[in-house]
């Protein structure tokens, strides 16, 4: 799934339902770096809650 597209528009579609949606930034992939870039960076932080690495999110969850 592409970051830009694919899950940009699931991750606001969850937000608009109500869900708390957090980003885990080194689990997605795009064509290019400057989509991703965009995405993590950019995009995501103006609608998501939160951009983790996937150890920041294990680490959370074994808290």
């Amino acid at each position: 799934m592409r970051a830009n597209t694919c899950i940009e528009s699931t991750c606001r579609y969850a937000i608009e339902l109500g869900y708390h949606v957090t980003l885990i930034k080194d689990a997605i992939g795009s064509f290019n770096w400057d989509e991703m870039k965009a995405t993590i960076e950019i995009n995501f932080p103006a609608f998501g809650h939160r951009v983790q690495t996937t150890q920041e999110f294990i680490t959370e969850l074994s808290l």
